[in-house]
């Protein structure tokens, strides 16, 4: 049987005295997409970083491709094959769009790798494409949000761990991200999908996990979280 991309196993994390996951387990199986749904302060962002090596559990394990990564940094999680697209906007803002994509991508794909890179970036986001000779702090929010997240999709993880992607952007621009990752998942992404915007988390993912207060409260298919548990915490459009 193939590993699951990521198992997360009875894990409680802490910053400092303050105790944020609570005995949470869930799994990501391989092509597969979670969304992890919960109000403000549910503990989300905080499974996010654990799955990525950001942050170390106080307790439990953490497991990607059957691979054990307990404590681990997160350098090895990204060798591992998973990608974190942080909340917020990571772009040098002096720098054009085309220049923040070749620095990230002469890292990770090496010279070689930059020309291919940069075509993939834009074929992801033609608005950037549109835009690579502008700076990159004269961009809309949403812009921005567009280039950090090229800069981690064109190096097609193995599991994208991805959180509150859709914050503070345009309907517009939530749209057009969210196209997006419907295409990496259907090139065989697996991913993590931490979200308030609980109708296009349902529409991508093939299960749910519901958290509150550092706990899942709940996990099963879209549908019923839908009918049975996301109406009574959310906004089903995806207010808050």
């Amino acid at each position: 049987m193939t590993a699951p991309a990521l198992r997360v196993d009875q894990v409680d994390a802490s910053y400092g005295p303050f105790r944020a996951l609570f005995d949470v387990s869930v799994e990501v199986g391989a092509n597969e997409a979670l969304a992890v749904l919960g109000p403000n302060g549910a503990g989300k962002t905080t499974l996010a970083r654990v799955a990525s090596g950001l942050v170390a559990p106080t307790s439990g394990s953490i497991s990607v491709g059957g691979a054990d990564l307990t404590g681990r940094r997160a350098v090895h999680f990204a060798r591992t094959g998973v990608a974190h697209a942080p909340e917020g906007r990571s772009v040098f803002a002096t720098f054009t769009v085309e220049e923040n994509l070749r620095l990230s991508f002469d890292r990770s794909l090496g010279r070689r790798g930059v020309a291919a890179g940069l075509d993939r970036a834009f074929e992801l986001f033609p608005r950037l494409g549109e835009r690579r000779r502008q700076k990159a702090g004269t961009l809309s929010g949403g812009e921005q949000r567009m280039l950090s997240m090229a800069r981690v999709l064109v190096e097609e993880p193995d599991l994208l761990i991805a959180d509150e992607l859709s914050l503070g952007l345009a309907p517009i621009i939530i749209d057009e991200v969210y196209a997006v990752l419907a295409a990496i998942r259907a090139s065989g992404t697996a991913m993590l999908i931490v979200e308030q915007q609980v109708a296009h988390a349902l529409d991508l993912c093939d299960r749910v996990v519901l958290m509150d207060h550092g706990r899942i409260r709940w996990e099963g298919p879209p549908d019923q979280a839908a009918d049975v548990v996301v109406d009574q915490l959310f906004d089903p459009a995806g207010a808050d």
